[in-house]
């Protein structure tokens, strides 16, 4: 069985092409970044192309491999705060890719599974608990635009012309190989022995952070559920929640540091007070998260430390 993943060369694309060799898939890839074939074949990567995910990539695997069983589509944007800086790019990087390839594949593949991240971002903010699939969507920065834009070609995709696509709305992801976001900003100051942090925020936001490693088994697991529906929607969601504040504190028991954290109390633009899932859905497929909190951190900490010693 065959899978292709696009944004193959990025955080969580990694991990998954790893996830999925190791599960015995064979893996073909396209997105942004030099790839050599030495390095692509590590990762678990039987072809690697280096451009933007369109007819003539798409067809060009095709070409040489066959059509794909199973469409993992993590490219677009990642960034909150850069969807503000550039928007039109943000939008070009995750609705015009994903218009792309649902236009390839309604051409050319129509039987392979499609499985899409989207992101929490679709919620927005007002919702104090736990947010089930179906809660209103009020998104507050134009990357969470674009995420919903996103899954309603998908949708559109699905109705009118029967691709099979489930959708994983990632929640809070981190985990070894993530270079940016909180985790990574703490660490970097904490290996500058910075003895004072000041952070944005409050403290007291609310996330639902997921390892990478068991949110890679989940878009493994939501590609082989039996899908009855063309399309359906799946929150990549612990349903436990965690503040800006007790992440801090981990991350900073874990480094073994004294630094006191301090917070501006000025909300971020585009920053929900609380993202945190209904985890409903995930019960009924028996999906366990197997890494809790307190090891993620951990482990973040003794990657980030190897990485400085590299």
């Amino acid at each position: 069985m065959s899978a292709w993943v696009t944004g193959a060369n990025g955080f969580i694309g990694r991990h998954l092409v790893r996830e999925l060799a190791g599960v015995g898939r064979t893996v073909h890839g396209v997105g942004h970044g030099a790839l050599d074939p030495a390095e692509a074949r590590a990762l678990g990567l039987q072809t690697w192309i280096n451009g933007e995910v369109d007819a003539a990539n798409l067809s060009a695997l095709a070409a040489t491999h066959g059509l794909p069983s199973q469409i993992f589509h993590l490219a677009g944007g990642s960034s909150v705060g850069l969807s503000i800086a550039r928007p039109f790019e943000d939008f070009s990087r995750t609705v015009t890719s994903t218009a792309r390839l649902l236009e390839w594949l309604r051409s050319f593949a129509p039987e392979s599974r499609l499985i899409v991240a989207s992101s929490a971002a679709v919620y927005g903010a007002d919702h104090a608990g736990p947010i089930a699939e179906s809660a209103a969507l009020a998104p507050m920065s134009p990357y969470g635009h674009h995420k919903l834009m996103m899954e309603q070609l998908c949708r559109s995709y699905a109705q009118s012309f029967g691709l099979h696509c489930t959708v994983v709305r990632l929640f809070s992801v981190y985990g070894p190989n993530l270079r940016k976001q909180l985790l990574w900003d703490i660490c970097s100051r904490l290996s500058s022995e910075e003895r004072s942090l000041n952070l944005g925020g409050t403290g007291a936001e609310i996330r639902d952070w997921t390892d990478v490693r068991d949110v890679v088994r989940l878009l493994v697991c939501a590609a082989e559920e039996v899908q009855q529906e063309d399309f359906r929607l799946i929150n990549g969601g612990s349903g436990r929640g965690t503040s800006v504040a007790e992440i801090a504190g981990g991350l900073i028991r874990n480094w073994g540091s004294s630094t006191v954290v301090r917070y501006s109390g000025v909300a971020r633009p585009g920053d929900p007070a609380s993202l945190l899932a209904d985890d409903g859905r995930l019960r009924d497929m028996n999906f366990d998260w197997r890494l809790p909190l307190e090891r993620g951190l951990a482990d973040y900490v003794e990657w980030f430390r190897s990485q400085a010693r590299a």
